[in-house]
Formats: C-alpha cells, structure tokens, sequence
C-alpha cells in the first residue's frame, strides 16, 4: 500500500520489540514492510473492509470516473474499486508489492484485470499523460515522504487532477490515549498465520516505529522475518497548511476512528484552488 522506507538495521532499544528480537539471536532477519521478506507478510494483514476503504470507496462512488490510487500497494483500494466498477490506474514504486497486486488481479474476474492499469512509479514524481477525476492516498503513504517530497507530490497531483477532480487522501495521528507509548497485540492474517505487532509511539513523537513477526516461529534455529520500519508522523494542521500552500483546498474532513482510539484517522478531501 505504500513506498519503501528504509527500514532499521536493528531493532533498536529496550522495547517489547526489541527484546522480543534479541531472543530471536542469529535466526532474526531484519527487513521493511515492503521489501521482498516484508510484503507477503503486510499482505496476509490487509484488510479490504475497514473504515478508510469503505470511506474512500463510498466518496468515490458519488460521482463517475477512473481513479488514480497513488501507493497502491497489493491493492487495498484497488481491488475494492474495481469490483464497484471503476477504472483503476494503480501506482508503486515497489516491486514486491506490485508483485503481490498482479497475484492478486490474477484471481479477479477478466472484467475487472481489464479495467486495472498497474504502474511503477514514484507517487513523488510521475507523468502518465492523463488526467483522473479521483486520485488517492492512503493513510500512512504521506509520512513516507520527506517535506521535499511532499511539495514534488502535490505538484503531481494537481497536474493529474481533472477540472472539478478529487484528491482523497488520509491523515493518521496519534489519538487522544493515556496508555503506553508501545503496544504489543497479536493478530491472525488471512492466511491464518498468527503475527505479533508491535507499535513504539511515545506521545508528541515525530515518528512511531512498527515491528511484526509470525507468533509462533518453528522451534528450530530456521529463520524468522522481522518486518520493522520507523514511519514520520504529520499532524493535521501542518498537513492542511501544506495543501494550501501547493493550491489545493480542503472541502471537507471526515473523522474515521471513534473517540479514545490510539490512532486517529481522518478523511480529506480536497480539489484543486480556484
């Protein structure tokens, strides 16, 4: 679903996560979300029935048109967009997880591979010769992006934008929670493996880092992935500041996440500044 971050040599410090690996010794192997170790993991966590997917694909059904998914990863969105009908342009810059995507469009039905068009590409820096009346973002896929690649982004947005076009796009922040600054839940991926997921988000961070691994590894001395990236944090106010600036203006603001949740999501949609 996203660009690749550099992940961490180590998993660094005295957190759940990092003990946690320590008892793994030599067998850890350490590597991003997205990269070849990292993404059939990620993948087998997707979900494609969540508050961002139905509220991204609700806003896009109000009005007719392809549909540009920046980021698009194995297709969180794309899949459930093309299964309502709509044309997808899907863009990545990894190869993993297009990879992933292309396993999966291979399942769909002929009518829906028909109307996916799968790129490689920098969501920073692209140039598909068209435009598209939605383009999208999803949460997390901005805060890989340094301030230089987030000014390059909306630069290519707007050029791809259609006259009266979208731009959807999700925001995660740190919610108002009183508990720990790291959590350890386990979670069962569709595949039925069992992972346990680690978050490092101290209040007022400007980044959380996230750590997953199968729960049960094999009691041999076989190896076990370790999936850990540090992603930056972007509040809302900076981020709409932002967009501004770049010549897009926030129309509306739709809150995904109930009150007291750790992590606060938010739905912007915006549209080109007249």
């Amino acid at each position: 679903m996203s660009e690749p971050t550099m992940p961490l040599t180590t998993v660094q410090g005295t957190t759940l996560a990092a003990r946690r690996t320590a008892e793994l010794g030599s067998r850890a192997r350490i590597c991003g979300l997205y990269d070849a170790l990292g993404a059939p993991l990620y993948q087998d966590l997707a979900t494609y029935d969540d508050p961002e997917t139905r509220a991204l694909v609700a806003a896009v059904r109000a009005t007719p048109g392809s549909v540009l998914d920046l980021a698009a990863g194995a297709g969180r969105f794309t899949l459930p967009l093309l299964a309502a009908g709509r044309e997808v342009t899907a863009l990545d810059l990894s190869t993993d997880m297009l990879a992933l995507l292309r396993t999966e469009l291979a399942k769909a039905p002929t009518s829906m591979q028909a109307r996916c068009t799968v790129v490689q590409g920098d969501m920073a820096h692209f140039a598909l010769g068209r435009s598209f009346p939605h383009i999208l973002l999803g949460t997390t896929s901005l805060s890989l992006l340094d301030d230089r690649g987030r000014t390059h982004l909306y630069r290519s947005v707007l050029a791809h934008l259609a006259e009266g076009g979208q731009f959807l796009l999700t925001v995660l922040e740190r919610g108002e929670f009183d508990g720990p600054a790291e959590t350890a839940v386990r979670v069962t991926g569709a595949g039925g493996t069992v992972y346990e997921l680690y978050e490092d988000w101290p209040a007022g961070a400007d980044s959380r880092t996230v750590t997953l691994l199968p729960a049960d590894p094999p009691q041999d001395d076989s190896p076990v992935t370790v999936c850990t990236d540090r992603v930056a944090v972007l509040d809302l106010p900076r981020l709409e500041e932002e967009l501004a600036e770049s010549g897009l203006t926030v129309t509306s603001r739709q809150p995904l996440s109930p009150p007291g949740e750790r992590h606060r999501v938010t739905l912007l949609t915006t549209e080109a500044s007249r």
